[in-house]
């Protein structure tokens, strides 16, 4: 079985329903090299698509953009006014290049999962957004360690001012609890388990489809297999809009984490 074959494959047997296990581990593209899986070439691809579109739209600026710098502009404004300076204030623009590179490629990463032939979100393999969460919460740290001290930093993480003494007994364990296990998990796992249910959901519905109208048509199963094929449609629809929500919400909880380590009255 050559690398190409690997690569296109579509998941479980002429017979059955893909399972999970089919679905998202998958074998390597080339054999013996465990670790270059469809997910990785993806997640290269779109490192590379980013990079190369960001380039092609500012390698050489115009003063009145267009084509691919106008586009690549509207989406850099959009990062800016809807995530960045919300959280960041004076200090968007100094961390704009991070959280535009950090949408795009998140929303590249979910848009693989309708492109046809490819057809899987690199976010639905925990591994990819669990990395991107852990080094946004490690600047994170760092960054309110730098502004803030070390004690400072924990201090205001754990006993916000102007609560009753008593109250920080049961508050402090809650607010690092939440602040250092909880909000850089859900920051991971909100991405991973919507691209996951989203890509389970159109591999369902689209076998649903193929399988009867294509493998078992039948009077009874032409019906449910029209049905499978609308709500594949609709899915696809539905999950784009998803798949451009979850960038957007992985951004700015992104800008978010960052203006609170650097204006923690805030």
């Amino acid at each position: 079985m050559n690398a190409l074959t690997v690569l296109l494959a579509p998941a479980g047997d002429q017979f059955g329903a893909p399972t999970p296990e089919e679905l998202f581990n998958l074998p390597p593209i080339i054999p013996g090299v465990y670790w270059f899986t469809k997910p990785v070439l993806l997640a290269i691809l779109s490192a590379v698509l980013v990079i190369g579109v960001a380039w092609a739209a500012f390698a050489k600026p115009k003063l009145v953009p267009r084509g691919v710098q106008n586009a690549v502009e509207l989406g850099y404004m959009f990062v800016r006014d809807q995530v960045a300076r919300p959280f960041l204030g004076k200090d968007a623009d100094r961390w704009m290049g991070l959280l535009v590179s950090v949408f795009f490629l998140v929303l590249v990463w979910n848009i693989m999962g309708v492109v046809p032939v490819l057809q899987f979100p690199v976010a639905s393999h925990i591994a990819f957004p669990a990395v991107l969460a852990l080094l946004i919460y490690g600047l994170k740290v760092y960054l309110g360690i730098k502004h803030q001290g070390g004690i400072g930093y924990f201090k205001n993480m754990m006993f916000p001012p102007g609560l009753p003494k008593p109250i920080y007994f049961l508050l402090a364990p809650i607010e690092f609890l939440s602040n250092m296990i909880i909000a850089p998990f859900t920051h991971a796992v909100r991405l991973f388990a919507n691209m996951f249910a989203g890509h389970m959901l159109l591999a369902f519905f689209s076998m649903v489809g193929f399988w009867f109208l294509f493998e078992k048509l039948t009077p009874l199963g032409a019906p449910v297999g029209i049905v499978g094929v609308v709500m594949t449609i609709l899915l696809t629809g539905l999950e784009i809009f998803i798949q451009y929500l979850q960038a957007f919400l992985f951004a700015m909880l992104a800008a978010m984490y960052i203006g609170g380590s650097l204006h923690p009255d805030h």
